[in-house]
C-alpha cells in the first residue's frame, strides 16, 4: 500500500493509523500547491479532488476520504482494536465519531485555512467550533479516549485536527480534557514516529 499525504494535513490520521495497525506501506508526499507528486505525476490523476489522503491498495485501486480509509485500515489489523467489529452498535457509534470530527470539526478548520473566506465567516467558524469542542471535552474528561480505554482511529482523526489548534489560533484553553488527550496521544510511540517521518517533530 502507498499513502499520497501532505505533512500536517488530514493525511495525519491514516498514516498514524498505517503505524499503529503495524501494516508495510510506502509514503509519498503531495504538493497541494502545484498538485504533483514527489515522483512527478499529475496528483489530480490519482485524486480528481486535489487533496489527501489517498491509499493505494496492492491492487492498484485507490481509496479516497478520511473516514472510510481509517475504518479500512482498522479492519485490516483486527487485533490492534482500532475500531470495534464490523457490524455493532459501537462501530457505528466510532462512525458517529468520525463524521462529526469531519464535519464539524474538520470542515470548520479548513474554512480558517481559506483566504478567500470573509472574516465574518471565519469569525463564525471559531464559534462553531468552540461549541464542537465542548462536547468533545465532556466526553474526555470522563475517559481517556473516544471510545473509552481504547485508541481508535477516531482518536487519531481528533488528535490530527486539534493539532492545527495553534496555528490557527483556535484557543484550547478552555479545555483542558482536550490538552490532555494531546499530551497522551503525542506520547504514543507510533505517534511520535508519523510525526518525524513527516518532519513534525525533531529526532
Amino acid at each position: 500500500m502507498k499513502l499520497f499525504y501532505t505533512p500536517g494535513t488530514g493525511s495525519l490520521a491514516p498514516h498514524i493509523a498505517l503505524r499503529e495497525a503495524g501494516l508495510d506501506f510506502q509514503l509519498e508526499r503531495v504538493s497541494l500547491r502545484t498538485k504533483t507528486t514527489e515522483s512527478g505525476e499529475d496528483f489530480h490523476g490519482i485524486n480528481p479532488h486535489g487533496y489527501v489522503p489517498v491509499l493505494q491498495l496492492d491492487d492498484g485501486g485507490h481509496l479516497t476520504e478520511g473516514p472510510a480509509i481509517l475504518q479500512f485500515l482498522a479492519d485490516l489489523a483486527p487485533s490492534r482494536n482500532l475500531a470495534p467489529a464490523n457490524g455493532t452498535l459501537e462501530r457505528y457509534r466510532l462512525q458517529e465519531l468520525l463524521s462529526f470530527i469531519a464535519t464539524e470539526l474538520h470542515k470548520n478548520f479548513a474554512v480558517l485555512v481559506d483566504e478567500a473566506y470573509p472574516e465574518e465567516g471565519k469569525r463564525m467558524a471559531h464559534e462553531r467550533l468552540a461549541r464542537r469542542l465542548r462536547s468533545m471535552e465532556a466526553r474526555l474528561a470522563s475517559q481517556p479516549h473516544l471510545m473509552g480505554t481504547d485508541f481508535t482511529v477516531a482518536d487519531a482523526y481528533l488528535f490530527t485536527v486539534l493539532s492545527w489548534c495553534a496555528y490557527l489560533q483556535v484557543d484550547l484553553s478552555p479545555f483542558p480534557a482536550l490538552r490532555s488527550f494531546q499530551a497522551r496521544v503525542m506520547e504514543r510511540p507510533q505517534v511520535q514516529a508519523t510525526l518525524k517521518a513527516e518532519g513534525l517533530l525533531k529526532s
